[in-house]
């Protein structure tokens, strides 16, 4: 099984390319959840994300023939830009098979590092499939994205600088997807020091290590559906499973919308961008999704910030929804003038902004001297919200909110309004 030697072994060859990513201290996350919490900003790594720290590893322990054949590797983005760089540094070919709905800024960034992008199947899985069929065709060497002992020695690395830079660490929490980069992290810290707790975090729409833990056997689910594109696999890897039994303390989910939450308050109060994947650890402290005391010392690991502009755009503004900071609702007003104004001016005394609205007075189910209006509106937090639709309820207007997502999910239970 993976040590601790492999894990240093591995920070010598990585280091040239590899940077040692900053471990801050959280004031914001901190009050919020009454914890203290150092994030490990791995997203701010080169390539935007872990991945590369497996992906040099491995190039780095090829043999000569191996580096003349060329590597090929299957990824939904963050592993194919480790190993096109790490490949293209080397001096090696490399030949990347992505999913067809890989985000479009992932696979651009693949294709700058040097590497030669495929776009094949819906998933990793099927991805995965085609590279192995290019493997066995044109003799290159894979290099898998998880379930592999020299790639997961590559991320353990990782493990080291947290470790090094927060030597009273009590509990780390660390994403899943195949499980190469916790792994190597547990690795790493439970061989230090065995007294440190390892929390693993999925997306519940890709959710197969809990399931595959409470039966004592990997399983496989039939489809992966999750904002975090970066661990939506199907299945956890054979190696990294069997690692994860026996070092990693507990493997907990979160939902979408609680990976929002924690996308939105990164950037806006740590001033730090994420994509799903990467904010996924924070969402489970935010959301309390494993139990923690209170000054407990607790880092989560940003494993990358590789987010496609598109989804951040539709990712902030459901963040926004469930905190309360965006609401959408409709309501049906008389069609004669001054109705709007009536209304505009109780959204104006509780000091909310309208951003947008549309007047249909022609729906079949409105009767025919009224119109049904939809509104927009910038609010400050849930309570705000509340009092907002209390108002308008309290003036006689019958309000249905739109949004399409609860207000309050991934809030901290501890301190709700912060």
């Amino acid at each position: 099984m993976l040590s601790l030697s492999d894990v240093l072994d591995a920070r010598q060859r990585v280091m040239e390319v590899a940077r040692h990513t900053p471990l801050e201290y959280s004031h914001s996350f901190s009050e919020m959840t009454d914890a203290e919490v150092h994030l490990k900003l791995e997203n701010f790594q080169r390539t935007g994300a872990f991945k590369i720290r497996g992906a040099m590893n491995r190039i780095a322990t090829l043999s000569g023939e191996q580096q003349d054949a060329g590597v090929v590797t299957a990824s939904a983005g963050n592993h194919a830009q480790g190993v096109a760089l790490a490949a293209t540094r080397a001096g090696v070919d490399s030949k990347i098979v992505m999913p067809e709905h890989a985000p479009v800024s992932k696979v651009k960034a693949t294709e700058r590092y040097g590497g030669e992008v495929v776009l094949h199947g819906t998933d990793y899985s099927e991805a995965q499939a085609h590279a192995h069929e290019l493997e066995d065709e044109e003799g290159r060497t894979y290099v898998h994205a998880f379930d592999d002992p020299v790639v997961m020695a590559g991320q353990g690395t990782i493990g080291l600088e947290i470790i090094e830079d927060c030597p009273n660490v009590e509990t780390v929490v660390v994403p899943i997807g195949g499980g190469g980069l916790i792994a190597g992290i547990a690795t790493a810290l439970k061989e230090k020091n065995p007294d440190v707790r390892v929390v693993g975090v999925q997306a519940e729409g890709a959710s197969s290590v809990v399931e595959s833990l409470q039966r004592g056997a990997i399983y496989e689910r039939e489809s992966v559906d999750t904002i975090a594109d970066g661990i939506a696999t199907r299945r956890v890897g054979d190696l990294t499973f069997e690692i994860i039994k026996d070092r990693v303390d507990e493997v907990v989910t979160v939902t979408d919308e609680e990976i929002a939450v924690a996308l939105t308050y990164l950037l806006e109060r740590h001033k730090a961008l994420a994509e799903g994947a990467g904010a996924i650890p924070i969402a489970a402290v935010l959301s309390e999704a494993f139990d923690y005391a209170e000054d407990e010392v607790v880092v989560p690991a940003c494993c990358g910030g590789n987010i496609d502009l598109n989804t951040l755009t539709t990712v902030v503004m459901r963040g926004l929804v469930a905190t309360g900071r965006y609401l959408r609702f409709q309501t049906i007003l008389k069609d004669q003038p001054g109705a709007l104004v009536d209304l505009g001016e109780i959204i104006a005394e509780h000091r909310a902004n309208i951003t947008a609205f549309h007047h249909d007075r022609t729906s079949r189910d409105v009767a025919m001297n009224d119109a049904r209006v939809e509104l927009e509106v910038e609010t400050r937090g849930p309570d705000h919200v509340e009092e907002l639709l209390d108002a308008l309820r309290e003036a006689g207007y019958d309000v249905e909110i739109v949004n399409g997502y609860e207000m309050g999910v991934g809030i901290p239970s501890r301190h709700a309004n912060h």
